[in-house]
C-alpha cells in the first residue's frame, strides 16, 4: 500500500506523535510490504487558501503555484492518508490545517446531498483512499481534549477513517518513561499490524491505546513539576 503520511508537527521527526506513528507503521510492515513517504508539513511552500474558488471552478488548478501541487497528485496516488499531528487549541497545528484548507481543488462547486448533510462533488477519484488520524497531547486524559480535533476529522472524512488518540505524549520523547510507553508502542504496533491485515483496528485496543499511561493526578504532578 502506497502511504502518505503528512507529520503535522513542526518539531519534524523529533515529535512526541511520530513515535506513536512510527510504531503504528512499523506494525503495518510487519503485516505486509508498504511503501511510506513522510512530509513534514513545517517545509513545505503552502500558501494560505484565498477562498476564491477558482479551483473548483476550472478543473482543480489553484492560484498558487507552490508544493500543493505536487502533494494533491501524491494524494491521488495514495492508498492511506495518515495525518500525524499533536494537538494545538485543540486542533491541527497551522501548517497542516493549511495544507487542509487547500485540498479544495479536489472538489467542485457542484453539491449533492448524502445522508443528512451536503457535499462537493468530487473532481478527481479518490474513492480508494483511506484515512486515518494519529493525535497525542500533553494532558493526562483524552476527556475533553481531543473531540474537537476528532469532529473536524470526521466530518472532511465521513467514511473510510480511523483515529487514535493518545494522552500523555510528551512521555514519548523522555527516555525515563520507557517503562510505560514501551509497552503503549507495542500495543500501537499491534494496531498498525491488525489495521494493515483487516483494515479495521478491535475497539478494545483502541480504548487501551487511548487511555492514560500513568494516573492523572501523577503525570499532572511530574508535569508541574511537584514528583
Amino acid at each position: 500500500m502506497k502511504i502518505l503520511v503528512l507529520n503535522g508537527s513542526p518539531k519534524r521527526q523529533n515529535s512526541d506523535t511520530m513515535h506513536i506513528t512510527r510504531a503504528f507503521l512499523h506494525g503495518m510492515k510487519d503485516a505486509a510490504q508498504q511503501e511510506i513517504h513522510v512530509i513534514n508539513v513545517i517545509d513545505r511552500h503552502i500558501e494560505y487558501c484565498t477562498g476564491c474558488f477558482i479551483c473548483k471552478r476550472n478543473g482543480g488548478k489553484c492560484i498558487h503555484d507552490d508544493d500543493m501541487r505536487a502533494i494533491l497528485d501524491e494524494i491521488l496516488d495514495s492508498g492511506l492518508l495518515l495525518f500525524s499531528f499533536p494537538l494545538y487549541c485543540y486542533g491541527m497545528p497551522a501548517p497542516l490545517k493549511a495544507l487542509l484548507d487547500r485540498t479544495m481543488p479536489l472538489s467542485s462547486m457542484s453539491m449533492r446531498k448524502v445522508g443528512d448533510r451536503y457535499e462537493h462533488v468530487g473532481q478527481a477519484d479518490f474513492s480508494r483512499l483511506r484515512y486515518m488520524m494519529i493525535c497525542g497531547c500533553g494532558f493526562p486524559n483524552s476527556r475533553h481534549n481531543f473531540e474537537p480535533a476528532v469532529a473536524q476529522f470526521k466530518q472532511c472524512f465521513p467514511s473510510s477513517h480511523t483515529i487514535i488518540t493518545i494522552p500523555e505524549s510528551p512521555m514519548f520523547n523522555a527516555p525515563e518513561a520507557a517503562v510505560v510507553t514501551g509497552p503503549r508502542l507495542a500495543l500501537v504496533k499491534q494496531a498498525g499490524k491488525q489495521y494493515a491485515e483487516t483494515g479495521e483496528i478491535d475497539n478494545a485496543l483502541l480504548a487501551a491505546i487511548s487511555s492514560s499511561m500513568i494516573p492523572e493526578e501523577q503525570y499532572a504532578a511530574i508535569v508541574n513539576g511537584g514528583a
